[in-house]
């Protein structure tokens, strides 16, 4: 994995598809299963982020990609 910052809060990020294929499953993992100590803010906001990822990868596979 590489990180690069391009503006103070904007990253980044090279993977190798089995790298993000392990975060991607592990977000999964929290957001089906996670224990109540887990904010109810930071499981939306995981939810959101993987809704994101999945309509991306929709985009790859699509007509152009």
């Amino acid at each position: 994995m590489e990180l690069e910052r391009i503006r103070p809060m904007v990253l980044r990020a090279t993977f190798h598809a089995y790298e993000l294929a392990a975060l991607t499953a592990a977000a999964r993992y929290v957001v089906e299963s996670a224990p109540p100590e887990i904010p109810a803010d930071a499981l939306r906001q995981l939810e959101r982020l993987l809704a994101d990822y999945d309509a991306q990868v929709r985009n790859l596979s699509g007509p152009s990609g």
